[in-house]
């Protein structure tokens, strides 16, 4: 028996009204749209931020002082938001997520407004804390929101629009940032969510009918807790892992120790709790869990190439480092291209499996082709390699979300987004680290050979110098550094490639289960198996 606010129909825009009906042509498209708008200027919110505020980093030390705190605010930002996104996609679940999604949005703007109001570095690391905390909810919602509004089959058609929102960010974020902070003051850089964040507010307020949920069961405080404990203590590891504290040494080895434990406990008690922020089961589903490995995958070797790309162009190449977001434009414009038709392919066939498998191939040629850049690679050749490994991010990063909200029940949506968007996170935050350290370890190396004392003095501190210092260097320790970055970003992607292998296994094992919605059931077949359960009215 259907609940009393939902309805089991093949589809049904957020007025309620099923697909196909007279009303519905008029009303489903025009309210989805307005709700997709608000979803999409929340997703950029999310990605914009950090971007937007590395580039402002320098200006806001030289007003609050406070540098040896720096990375602070960035980490303090990525740890809170990393921690609270399973959260929020479990009190999506529980509580409904209209709800859900727009606290995450005022607490969002409640710390962009603190953070930009801070006096000192102390306060910033403290109010980007919070802002990080409003962060966690808002990819999840997105996610969710769109898996309850839309079927698997027709969700296919937006993943442009989600491949685009990112794609805008990446390129258009450092160059944002830096017109803010010339010409408006860093702390614009925080104010300028508070127009954005108020209009997505409005727009979900007014548009976005879900129905309310209650749940007697309480809110699983321990297993929420070790879970923030056990992602806290990884994502830690991975930022200060070969940076501020060497790999072996003691505190690393503490935190990895923190976090294993809490995340032991963190399972065995999933096992126990009557709502559990992560409920097992859903690991149960094949696609689920590997759907989640290639996006683990895919997240550390994005944001890999994201870090190593620019900096290989600009030490290498020559290139300027003002416009650093149109370095990746070969990167990511070949992913939002393929995106969109992979996701339109998706929609009118109903088949994925073809996308995975095809992704993880041109993600391992490209990498494996980038590694292969050295200090005569042009920039036309370079710009290549990024096509083909921007081609098969497109393939992958949009179709992993897709396949793993097909694989779970419509209740479990929430926890399955969070969960998707969890392992992509910790996946860059590995994939930064890992690649990272290999990538200076390798430096250091090239750079004592080609300089000397001089060379390894040059890197002791960090692998990577900024244009004003590589200016300043003689013209055989410039070269020296131009053959270490080629010798480092050859070790990086290598590995990214090697890497990327367990992706292609992964997609190889997936079961391509029709997409729910994706068309009138057989006769005698039960008619809410492919049925999407849609709110018809807000109670």
């Amino acid at each position: 028996m259907a609940d009393k606010t939902q309805a089991a129909v093949p589809a049904a825009g957020a007025g309620g009204e099923a697909v196909g009906g007279p009303a519905a042509e008029d009303k489903k498209p025009r309210s989805v749209r307005v709700v997709l708008l608000a979803l999409m200027i929340a997703m950029l919110l999310a990605m914009l931020d950090n971007m937007i505020v590395g580039t402002a980093m320098p200006t806001i030390v030289g007003e609050l002082g406070g540098l040896e705190h720096l990375s602070w605010v960035v980490t303090a930002y990525t740890l809170a938001t990393a921690a609270s996104t399973p959260i929020w996609g479990k009190l999506g679940d529980m509580y409904g997520r209209k709800g859900a999604f727009m606290t995450s949005i005022v607490i969002f703007l409640i710390g962009s407004a603190l953070s930009g109001m801070a006096q000192d570095m102390g306060q910033l690391i403290g109010f980007r804390a919070i802002q990080g905390l409003g962060a966690g909810g808002l990819m999840v919602g997105v996610m969710a929101i769109i898996g309850d509004l839309i079927p698997p089959r027709e969700r296919g058609k937006y993943q442009g629009m989600m491949a685009g929102v990112m794609a805008f960010a990446m390129i258009l974020g450092p160059l944002v940032g830096g017109t803010i902070t010339d010409h408006w003051g860093w702390r614009w850089s925080f104010y300028i969510n508070l127009p954005l964040g108020i209009v997505a507010l409005l727009a979900v307020s007014a548009v976005l009918h879900l129905p309310k949920k209650r749940v007697d069961a309480k809110i699983d405080y321990l297993g929420a807790g070790l879970l923030a404990l056990g992602i806290s203590s990884i994502v830690l590891v991975t930022t200060w892992g070969g940076t501020e504290y060497a790999w072996g040494s003691a505190r690393i080895m503490e935190l990895i120790g923190i976090g294993v434990a809490a995340l032991v406990g963190f399972v065995y008690w999933q096992t126990k709790a009557a709502a559990p922020v992560i409920p097992l089961h859903i690991f149960r589903s094949r696609n689920f869990t590997l759907m989640s490995l290639i996006g683990f995958i895919t997240g550390f070797v994005m944001f890999g190439a994201v870090l190593f790309l620019p900096l290989y162009q600009q030490s290498v190449q020559g290139a300027s480092a003002t416009n650093s977001g149109l370095l990746l434009l070969p990167l990511l414009g070949a992913m939002l291209a393929v995106s969109m038709i992979a996701g339109r392919v998706t929609t009118n066939s109903g088949r994925y499996k073809i996308f995975p498998l095809v992704g993880s191939v041109l993600m391992i040629i490209g990498l494996f082709l980038l590694s292969q850049m050295d200090t005569e690679t042009t920039r036309l050749t370079s710009g290549l390699y990024m096509a083909v490994l921007g081609a098969g991010m497109g393939c992958l990063m949009q179709i992993t979300m897709l396949v793993a909200q097909n694989s779970v029940e419509m209740k479990d949506m929430g926890v399955a987004s969070s969960s998707t968007t969890l392992f992509r996170t910790l996946g860059s935050s590995f994939g930064v680290a890992i690649m990272g350290a290999l990538f200076n370890h390798r430096v250091q190396d090239v750079m004592t050979e080609r300089a000397g004392a001089l060379g390894s003095q040059l890197t002791e501190k960090s692998a990577q110098l900024d244009a004003a210092s590589l200016a300043k260097l003689p013209a055989a320790a410039r070269e020296a550094y131009q053959h270490a970055v080629s010798s480092g970003t050859h070790s990086a992607f290598l590995l990214g490639s090697v890497v990327a292998v367990a992706a292609l296994i992964a997609a190889v094992f997936v079961k391509e289960v029709p997409l729910k919605g994706a068309g009138a059931p057989k006769p005698g077949e039960d008619e809410a198996r492919d049925a999407v359960p849609v709110p018809l009215a807000e109670v």
